[in-house]
């Protein structure tokens, strides 16, 4: 019985990363992301890999764009047994804790916050009904540990990672795992897969309401520096 992976927020890192550690486990992967192209060479990538592979392109600011290609992957590769979102911070303007407006707040929960809510809303009913499915929601670790030189997108993070775990605690009795990952590093082609490895396992773990992947202490010295330097 086939399985299906669906990533939202599909970059060349992490996204693919997290692609091919689900692929080898047998799961048909689908992307999205705004990028029709890159997407395009994604699922090239994969399918050379011999993982079944779809994409389509959607903005998750966009949430009727997003649940359409959420329903042509579904309609493409199968029931969506795992979500993963993990779209970057970049796609809205990040400011300074002091600097940030209602608007660039509003920017980034539409990123982080409110397109995760979107995504996970259009496939929850079909899992609960199935009594089986997860939902692994990625963070920054601004999530985590406040850092004034990521005001709006730990603002927004922080939202993301709390909804995540209150799902966790109200989905598990109903047989769906909800989970926050929690990215304390930089992520680059020598990490990319030992990360994704990270989301496959974490899958398989269904006890577990976060995972957090890298040092976080090395990010508090990073936060700290940074505001003794100002």
């Amino acid at each position: 019985m086939h399985r299906t992976l669906v990533i939202v927020g599909a970059g060349p890192g992490l996204g693919m990363g997290v692609a091919r550690a689900f692929g080898k486990r047998g799961y048909r992967v689908g992307l999205i992301a705004r990028d029709a192209e890159r997407l395009a060479a994604s699922v090239g990538e994969l399918d050379g890999l011999g993982i079944t592979a779809a994409a389509r392109p959607a903005d998750v600011a966009d949430h009727s764009a997003l649940a359409g290609a959420l329903d042509g992957l579904r309609s493409e590769l199968g029931e969506i047994d795992v979500l993963e979102y993990s779209p970057g911070p970049q796609g809205a303007p990040i400011t300074s804790a002091a600097e940030t407006t209602p608007e660039t707040a509003a920017a980034q929960f539409a990123l982080s916050t409110l397109g995760g809510v979107a995504a996970v809303g259009h496939v929850l009913p079909a899992m609960l009904r199935r009594g089986s499915g997860t939902l692994l929601l990625t963070t920054g670790v601004s999530a985590k540990v406040p850092a004034p030189f990521l005001g709006n997108v730990g603002l927004a993070m922080a939202g993301l990672r709390n909804w995540a775990r209150a799902l966790h605690l109200e989905l598990a009795p109903k047989g769906v795992h909800a989970a926050a990952v929690v990215i304390a590093t930089g992520i680059t082609a020598g990490n990319a897969d030992e990360i994704g490895e990270r989301y496959a396992e974490l899958a398989e773990r269904p006890d577990r309401a976060e995972e957090v992947i890298g040092d976080v202490a090395a990010f508090e010295e990073l936060v700290r520096s940074a505001a003794a330097v100002r």
